[in-house]
């Protein structure tokens, strides 16, 4: 508790509880963690291809190799890290780390084809993408999908519930409740596919991506193909082609608008399900011993969605800044990408902490029929489009100005005015009978 008292960062400190599970993935210590597993299956596919001095290794003894990341604790990141004081080079210390090992494990005359002809970015590289892609399949939209799943449970329960829609904050056209939450339900499935086609892509290619040193001591073997094996069937990503030091980031770019998009669409709803709880749409169910404000007993906030909102806001801001910058990086590389890399976790721990806000207010509704109800009984005008357009289809003479001239004022209009405005209508009995069954509660379309 007092570690998280003084952290900086909300994330890690007020919200901790929501979103230290992305410690898994992008904290320090993750990262460590894939580094030293990249760094280990590259060794172990040096010893499949097999280079010659590799040829002979033990395969037996990969599982031994695999357990260095497998097993990889705080004790052993503290090593790297202390490794690391000397070599000021974090990816170096990874290496030194493992060479280390090799020699606890009689590895020694094995040790030169750790990092292989390979630069630091070939493990970042590799790394940060592994990481994201895990993170994204294995969290990420199993929350997403809770998320929608929730939606979609509302939109079926409030299927049939009338409400008054409002285009420019002004009454328009009847909806459904139900459907005005399917819509978001919609939109966000739209996004899920998008992101469910972006490649986690991964430079990997020696100091300038053209596999230079792998060429030069081993000219007979296909590097290039090497590349894709690794990285695509044994790490699971892309292998991006050609690079030069670095990743190109467009695809990591790509992801961060996805995932930007969805925010926005969750952001969007955010605000609609304050407004319905501003217009007593909604109650919200009270828990007990909780405020709602400092000053005034009887207020009951939708903080829920106000937090949402607000982290959202924080998470697309450091989105936006990562798809604009990361694919931008001077001639063959410079190091601004690596410490933006660094804060890939940020913008998904806010992400986290908003949807989990979201679905807390969403579990606190309580739909208030009679409010719903009340303002469209208010708003008996919005039968008018029913009535002209039936008007236009009889062919009847001007109908949209005749409706407007009755709408347009500042007298209200109620169900008796529109009763009175029908059966002064020179159309046939029939019709009238149609035009008589609209009502704000039905006229709702599909």
């Amino acid at each position: 508790m007092e570690e998280q008292l003084r952290a900086i960062s909300p994330v890690d400190g007020r919200y901790h509880k929501v979103s230290k599970k992305l410690g898994n993935y992008f904290s320090e210590f993750a990262l460590i963690q894939y580094r030293v597993r990249v760094e280990i299956e590259y060794f172990i596919a040096l010893c499949e291809l097999p280079l010659p001095q590799l040829q002979n290794f033990d395969r037996a003894r990969f599982i031994e190799l695999r357990d260095i990341y497998l097993d990889f604790d705080l004790k052993d990141a503290m090593r790297i890290k202390e490794i690391e004081k000397t070599t000021n080079h974090d990816v170096k210390a990874v290496e030194y780390f493992i060479k280390e090992h090799f020699e606890k494990l009689d590895l020694e005359k094995y040790q030169e084809f750790i990092h292989f002809g390979l630069t630091s970015q070939d493990i970042n590289n590799t790394s940060v993408p592994l990481s994201l892609k895990e993170y994204i399949e294995q969290d990420y939209l199993a929350l997403l999908g809770d998320l929608v799943v929730s939606l979609s449970d509302l939109a079926d329960q409030w299927a049939d519930i009338p409400m008054l829609a409002r285009t420019h904050g002004q009454p328009a056209s009847p909806t459904r409740l139900g459907k005005e939450i399917e819509v978001f339900v919609e939109r966000l499935d739209q996004q899920m596919r998008l992101l469910r086609h972006i490649p986690f892509a991964a430079k990997f290619g020696g100091a300038t991506g053209n596999f230079n040193a792998h060429h030069l001591c081993y000219p007979e073997y296909d590097w290039k193909a090497f590349g894709d094996q690794f990285v695509g069937e044994i790490l699971g990503l892309q292998h991006s082609w050609p690079t030069t030091q670095i990743e190109h980031y467009d695809h990591l770019a790509a992801l961060f608008d996805c995932l930007k998009r969805i925010n926005t669409i969750v952001l969007d709803l955010d605000r609609d399900m304050w407004t319905y709880i501003s217009m007593d749409y909604f109650k919200q169910r009270i828990k007990e011993g909780e405020v709602g404000s400092s000053a005034m007993p009887h207020k009951v906030n939708p903080i829920d969605f106000e937090n949402s909102e607000g982290n959202l806001g924080i998470a697309n801001a450091l989105f936006e800044h990562l798809s604009a910058k990361l694919p931008v990086s001077r001639l063959q590389r410079d190091l601004t990408d690596s410490t933006v890399l660094r804060n890939i976790g940020v913008p998904l721990a806010h992400t986290v902490i908003a949807f989990n806000a979201t679905m807390k207010g969403l579990g606190k509704l309580l739909l208030n029929p009679a409010a719903l109800d009340a303002d469209l009984e208010a708003n008996w005008a919005v039968v008018a489009e029913g009535i002209q357009n039936i008007l236009r289809r009889e062919g009847y003479p001007k109908p949209y100005e005749a409706l407007k001239a009755l709408t347009r004022t500042n007298e209200g209009i109620n169900a008796k005015t529109i009763a009175s405005f029908i059966e002064g209508l020179e159309v046939s009995e029939t019709i009238k009978t149609e035009m008589r069954a609209i009502s704000p509660q039905n006229y709702t379309g599909l």
